[in-house]
C-alpha cells in the first residue's frame, strides 16, 4: 500500500512540473476619477521577483504565468497603494482602476477643491488655524474682523454678529462642518451659536455664493471647515490655554484625533471659557461677564470612492448684558444718553445676573458620499439642530429674575442630496435639492407677552450650477436656484394695532377669534424665490487674476420682521414688525483684481449691491410703559444700495519683515428717501508690521495700527419726548455717531519646545496698547458706555 501511495505522489509531481506556464496577463492602469491612463505605475507580482512599470498608455504585461490566482501590488504617485487579486486562465487582460488625486483629500487646505461648494468668480478671504487660535477665547465675530470688508455689530464686548460688506443677520449664511446654521439669528444681539475652536479654517465669501444651501445669502457666506484627516495610523492632539487681564478670565480648548490608514477616524474636541466683568480705561462694565461650554465629536471613514461621517456638537453660553443699558423711567434714559459714564458701576465680579442670555445649541448630522465611475459624486446628508434661547430681564419682583422673560425653542430638520459631475477635465457641474422643516415654540409661562409667536416653516429648494474652463487660465460659471417656503404662525395682536395698520382690510382671513381688545390671528404665507449667479475667473498673467461676478439673491422676511410686537428683553427695546413685507431681491455686481507674488501682493474688490424691498430696523421714539421707558425700533421696507471697496496689500520689505495694509469703505443709501442707512460700518484703515524668523525659535512680532473713521453718513433719528416730572419736552439723539478713534495692538510669540512629535508655543498680545477711551458706532451699547480698555492676553499652545 505504501508503495502505491509513493507512486501516485511521484506521478502527480511529474504532472505539476510538466505544466506549461506560458500565459500572459495584460493590464491597464486607469484613473477612476476621469478615466485617464496612469503612466509610471509600479506593478509587483507578490511572491515573486517580477516588478515592472506601466507605459505612457497605462499598460503593462506579465509573461510566463500558470493558470491560477495571483495578487498584484500597484502603486502610483498621489494614489493609495492597492492590492489587486487576479485570476489567470490562459491569456488574460483586465483594466485596473486606482484612486488617483487621493492626496487632495489628505492635504490640510483652506479651500478644498474636493469639497468645492462656492464659486471661483467671487472674492474669498480665509483665516488659517493659527489666526483662529489667536481668537480662541473670543467669538467668530471677533476673529472675522481681521478680514477686509468684514465688521461686527456688537452688543457690548461679548455679543458679536459678523457684518459682510454692510449686511448682517439672516442675510449671511454660516456653514458649520457642512451644516447650515439655523438659530434665532434675527436679533441684533443674537450672536452665532458656534465654537470657533472647532474649525481648522474659516472662509468668507463676499457674495451670494451659497446656491447649494440657499438663495438668501444676500450678504455672503461664512464657512467653518474642520481639519482634513490624513489616512495614516496616528494619534495626535492640540491644547490651547488662554488667560486675559480684561475680564480676568481664562479659556481652554483641546482636541484629540485618532486616524487609521484604511480611512477610519475619530475626533473629540471641547472648550471651556469663563470671564468676569470687563473694563474700560475708566470704569468697570458691570454684569458683562460670560461663560461658555462646548463639546463635539466627529467620526467616520473617508476614501476616494465613498465615505461616511457622523458629527455632533453641543454649545452652551451664558452672557451678561450691561446693567446700565436696562433703566427705569424716561429721566434715567435721558441721563444715560447724555452721560459720559454709565449710571450703574459696581465692583468687579464673576456673577452674571439679569439682564442676561442663556443659549444652548445642539447639532447632529450624518453624511454619506459615493463616487460613480464615468459619472461623478453623490452626497447625502441629514442634519438636526435644536436651539434653546432664554432671555432674562430685571423684573419688578426681584424674586422672579431667575424666570426667563423669553423662552424660545427652535427645532430644525434638514435633508439634502447633491450630485457633482466632475468626470470631464474642462466641464464641472453640480445639482441637488434640500428639504427643511422648522418648528418654533415659546414657553407660555414666562409671564411676559411673546415677542415671537409659535410657528412652523417648510422650505424646499432645488439648484444647479456649472463651470467651464476654456483654458487653464479662463473659466466661466453660472448657476440658478428656486426656493419654496411656507410659513404658518399663530399670534395675538392688539386690536388697535391691527386696525391702525389696515390689517383688518388686507388680511381678514387671518382672524381666528376676537377677544374685544385682542385678536387671535393665524397668518400663513407662501413665498417663491429665484436666485442665480454668473461670473468669470481670468488669469491674464502668472501673477495677475481678475474675478467678475453678478448675483441675484432673494430673501424672504424672517419671523421677527413679520411678527415682532413687544419688548425684546435682552435688547432693552420695543420692536415692531409688519405683515405686509415682501421678499428682498438683491442684484449685486462685484469685480476683484488680484496680484500675487513672493514680494508684493494685493487684492482690490469693488462692488455695488442694489436691494429691492430692503428691510431696515431703526429707532422711532422712546415709549413709557409700566416696566419703564424703552426705545421703540420699527421695521420698514425700502429700496437700498450698498456701494463699497475692500483693499488688501502685503509688501515684503526684507527677508523677515513685511508690511500689511487693509482698507474698507461701504456706503449704504436708502434710495426711496434719499438718505443714509443706519448701522453702516464706518471706513477703517489697518496698517501692520510683521517680523518672523524661523531660526530664532519661529519668532513672530507684530505691531498693528487701526484707525476707524467717524461715520459721517447716517439717518437723522432724533425726536422729542415728554418728561412728566418736569413737564417739559427733551430732544433725544439716537443717531449721531461717536468720534473717530485709533488703536495700537501688539503681539509676540515663539516656540518654547519643539520636536518631531511635540511642540509648545507661547504668545503674548496686547490690545488697545495705549488704553484709549472710545466708542464704536456699531456697538449697540455705545449709548451707555465706552468700549474695552487695554487687555493683556497670554496663550500657551501644546501640540502632541
Amino acid at each position: 500500500m505504501q508503495k502505491i501511495f509513493i507512486g501516485l505522489l511521484f506521478l502527480w509531481s511529474c504532472m505539476i512540473f510538466g505544466q506549461k506556464c506560458q500565459n500572459s496577463f495584460t493590464g491597464k492602469i486607469i484613473d477612476y476619477h476621469d478615466n485617464s491612463a496612469l503612466a509610471g505605475a509600479t506593478i509587483i507580482l507578490i511572491g515573486s521577483e517580477k516588478a515592472l512599470m506601466s507605459d505612457l498608455d497605462g499598460k503593462f504585461s506579465i509573461e510566463g504565468l500558470c493558470d491560477g490566482n495571483y495578487k498584484l501590488q500597484i502603486s502610483h504617485p498621489e494614489c493609495l497603494t492597492r492590492i489587486v487579486s487576479i485570476s489567470v486562465n490562459g491569456d488574460t487582460s483586465k483594466e485596473i482602476y486606482l484612486e488617483h488625486h487621493i492626496v487632495e483629500l489628505e492635504k490640510v487646505v483652506i479651500r478644498e477643491k474636493a469639497h468645492k461648494n462656492s464659486l471661483e468668480s467671487l472674492a474669498e478671504s480665509n483665516l488659517s488655524s493659527e489666526e483662529i487660535a489667536r481668537h480662541s477665547a473670543g467669538s467668530l465675530g471677533d476673529a472675522l474682523k481681521e478680514i477686509s470688508g468684514v465688521s461686527a455689530l456688537n452688543t457690548g464686548n461679548t455679543i458679536s454678529k459678523p457684518i459682510i460688506q454692510g449686511l448682517h443677520g439672516s442675510r449671511i449664511l454660516i456653514m458649520n462642518h457642512g451644516v447650515r446654521m439655523e438659530s434665532q439669528e434675527w436679533g441684533a444681539e443674537h450672536a452665532p451659536n458656534v465654537d470657533i475652536n472647532s474649525a481648522n479654517a474659516i472662509s468668507v465669501i463676499k457674495g451670494a455664493a451659497a446656491l447649494q444651501y440657499g438663495g438668501d445669502a444676500i450678504g455672503g457666506m461664512i464657512k467653518m471647515m474642520p481639519k482634513s484627516i490624513a489616512k495614516t495610523d496616528s494619534l495626535y492632539g492640540k491644547t490651547l490655554f488662554t488667560a486675559a487681564t480684561n475680564g480676568r478670565g481664562t479659556s481652554t480648548t483641546t482636541s484629540l484625533t485618532k486616524s487609521y490608514k484604511n480611512g477610519w477616524y475619530a475626533t473629540v474636541q471641547g472648550t471651556l471659557k469663563r470671564f468676569g466683568d470687563f473694563e474700560t480705561p475708566d470704569y468697570i462694565l458691570s454684569n458683562t461677564g460670560f461663560g461658555e461650554k462646548d463639546a463635539s465629536i466627529r467620526a467616520g471613514f473617508d476614501t476616494y470612492l465613498h465615505g461616511l461621517e457622523v458629527f455632533y456638537s453641543y454649545y452652551h453660553t451664558e452672557l451678561g448684558i450691561l446693567s446700565a443699558s436696562h433703566l427705569g423711567g424716561i429721566e434715567d434714559q435721558l441721563r444715560a444718553l447724555n452721560s459720559d459714564r454709565p449710571l450703574i458701576v459696581r465692583d468687579f465680579t464673576y456673577a452674571i445676573d439679569a439682564p442676561k442670555q442663556e443659549v444652548t445649541h445642539q447639532l447632529a448630522k450624518v453624511s454619506y458620499f459615493k463616487r460613480f465611475k464615468d459619472f461623478g459624486k453623490l452626497s447625502l446628508q441629514y442634519d438636526f439642530q435644536k436651539n434653546h434661547r432664554l432671555e432674562f430681564d430685571r423684573r419688578r419682583n426681584s424674586n422672579e429674575n431667575s424666570r426667563a422673560a423669553i423662552d424660545l425653542l427652535l427645532n430644525t430638520h434638514n435633508f439634502s442630496a447633491d450630485m457633482k459631475f466632475d468626470n470631464h477635465s474642462s466641464l464641472e457641474g453640480k445639482a441637488g435639492f434640500n428639504a427643511r422643516f422648522q418648528e418654533n415654540s415659546s414657553d407660555p409661562d414666562t409671564g411676559v407677552k411673546r415677542l415671537i409667536p409659535d410657528y412652523t416653516k417648510t422650505d424646499f429648494g432645488v439648484y444647479a450650477m456649472t463651470s467651464y474652463a476654456f483654458s487653464p487660465n479662463f473659466t466661466i460659471e453660472a448657476g440658478g436656484r428656486y426656493d419654496y417656503s411656507y410659513l404658518n404662525a399663530y399670534k395675538y395682536y392688539q386690536k388697535s394695532l391691527w386696525e391702525n395698520r389696515d390689517y383688518d382690510k388686507l388680511f381678514p382671513e387671518f382672524i381666528v377669534e376676537d377677544f374685544e381688545t385682542q385678536l387671535l390671528a393665524h397668518p400663513t404665507f407662501t413665498f417663491h424665490a429665484f436666485s442665480g449667479t454668473a461670473g468669470l475667473h481670468y488669469d491674464f498673467s502668472e501673477n495677475w487674476e481678475l474675478l467678475a461676478n453678478y448675483s441675484l439673491a432673494s430673501r424672504i422676511p424672517n419671523p421677527s420682521e413679520l411678527f415682532s410686537e413687544g419688548l425684546h428683553h435682552s435688547a432693552a427695546r420695543i420692536e415692531i414688525g409688519d405683515l405686509r413685507f415682501e421678499k428682498e431681491i438683491a442684484n449685486k455686481f462685484s469685480v476683484n483684481l488680484q496680484k500675487k507674488s513672493s514680494k508684493f501682493r494685493f487684492s482690490l474688490n469693488a462692488y455695488v449691491n442694489n436691494i429691492k424691498n430692503f428691510i431696515v430696523l431703526e429707532p422711532v421714539e422712546i415709549q413709557q410703559t409700566i416696566r419703564g421707558s424703552f426705545q421703540v425700533w420699527e421695521y420698514r421696507q425700502t429700496n437700498a444700495q450698498m456701494l463699497g471697496l475692500d483693499f488688501d496689500a502685503s509688501l515684503k520689505i526684507m527677508e523677515n519683515l513685511r508690511f500689511e495694509n487693509r482698507f474698507s469703505i461701504v456706503k449704504g443709501n436708502d434710495r426711496s428717501f434719499d438718505k443714509a442707512l443706519i448701522n453702516m460700518p464706518p471706513a477703517y484703515l489697518v496698517n501692520g508690521l510683521h517680523y518672523s524668523n524661523e531660526g530664532l525659535g519661529n519668532l513672530e512680532i507684530s505691531l498693528e495700527s487701526k484707525t476707524v473713521f467717524e461715520q459721517n453718513e447716517y439717518p437723522d433719528n432724533r425726536f422729542t419726548v415728554f418728561v412728566p416730572t418736569t413737564q417739559t419736552t427733551e430732544r433725544v439723539d439716537l443717531s449721531t455717531p461717536p468720534a473717530a478713534y485709533h488703536l495700537l495692538n501688539f503681539r509676540i510669540g515663539t516656540d518654547l519646545f519643539k520636536t518631531k512629535d511635540y511642540k509648545t508655543r507661547i504668545n503674548l498680545s496686547v490690545q488697545n496698547v495705549l488704553d484709549r477711551s472710545y466708542r464704536d458706532y456699531l456697538n449697540r451699547q455705545r449709548y451707555y458706555a465706552d468700549n474695552l480698555g487695554r487687555n493683556f492676553t497670554l496663550q500657551l499652545t501644546f501640540k502632541y
